[in-house]
């Protein structure tokens, strides 16, 4: 045992050069992936940026080709090149494909159109790097064309809401680049084209509401840059108020200074998401009187009356709507 031993203590410098000599290869083979675009460990198995910028990395991946046929018409490459940190929400070219077929358009139509293309490209492009386990879920996300839009966490997918109520899938998250990462996405997103009374006139749900803004002479009041919240009431919840005061339609329509307080007691200045509403705060409306809103999404009016919020996040040019069960009132 002894003698074993030290014939191994005897050899032992051989086996350590020829160890020093295998790290050595394995170093110079390491490089063979440099410019690749694949991203590299930083020892401790956390991810680094990958090799190649956003645009880069996007024109390597076939499934991105439309998208850089659109970066380049829409003559934004050196931005999506430019050291920094970004986020790109990347639309494949399936999502392309569906967008063609939606807008009844050619995609030479599409590439041509550089102020729509320049617009809808910067809507999915943030100026800071977010990978998906910083997603704010549910809140307003801001990208550099303005205006903003809201991921949801649905089951184990991540689902944009664009400006246009249109729902997107994150199907491939955190590609990387040097100067940012990449979530490829399954529509492509759209920025808002219409504002809060334009929004409700195109819901058909929502036609007694537009009725008394028109008639309450509220129209520009929520067509206002904003931004602004309202909480919306339904055809039913109008219906239901109508039975409660025992009045008519044309009754209500007709009684300008009911509707004005009753309307502007639906809006809140400032915009207040599902996730940013205040729970179980006075919130001040503009009318002037608060109303508060309970961890079950149930509006409390200044006369202990409630509305049941359903569906939120409605978002529109100048603010977000939420559909209510119920006509909220003030004080009279």
């Amino acid at each position: 045992m002894v003698f074993i031993e030290a014939r191994r203590a005897v050899h032992l410098p051989r086996y350590l050069a020829l160890a020093a000599m295998l790290i050595v290869v394995a170093a110079c083979g390491s490089n063979d992936n440099e410019g690749d675009g694949t991203n590299k460990s930083d020892g401790d198995g956390d991810q680094v940026s990958g090799t190649k910028n956003i645009i880069e990395t996007a024109q390597a991946d076939s499934r991105f080709s439309v998208l850089v046929e659109a970066l380049t018409a829409a003559d934004l490459v050196d931005a999506l090149s430019a050291p920094g940190a970004m986020t790109v929400f990347a639309p494949t070219n399936d999502a392309f494909t569906a967008l063609l077929s939606e807008l009844g358009l050619a995609k030479t139509e599409l590439l041509n159109n550089k102020p729509f293309l320049t617009a809808v490209l910067n809507y999915h492009v943030l100026s800071a790097r977010l990978p998906k386990v910083s997603v704010p879920i549910g809140e307003a996300i801001t990208p550099l064309a303005g205006g903003f839009f809201k991921i949801d966490a649905v089951g184990a997918d991540l689902v944009a809401n664009d400006g246009r109520n249109r729902k997107s899938t994150i199907i491939i998250a955190d590609l990387d680049a040097e100067n940012g990462v990449l979530h490829a996405v399954d529509k492509v997103l759209l920025p808002a084209d219409k504002n809060i009374v334009q929004t409700l006139q195109a819901r058909a749900d929502c036609t007694v509401l537009v009725e008394a803004v028109i008639a309450a002479d509220l129209v520009t009041t929520f067509s206002a840059p904003g931004p602004l919240t309202v909480f919306a009431p339904t055809d039913e919840a109008f219906a239901s108020l109508l039975a409660e005061l025992n009045v008519t339609k044309t009754q209500l329509l007709a009684n300008e200074t009911l509707l004005t307080d009753v309307l502007t007691y639906h809006a809140v200045d400032g915009l207040f998401l599902k996730a940013d509403v205040p729970v179980g705060q006075a919130v001040t409306t503009r009318h002037g009187d608060s109303l508060t809103v309970s961890a079950g999404f149930v509006i409390s009016d200044t006369r202990g009356r409630t509305a049941n919020i359903g569906s939120t996040d409605v978002i529109a040019t100048n603010g977000v709507i939420h559909l209510i069960d119920k006509v909220i009132l003030p004080l009279p």
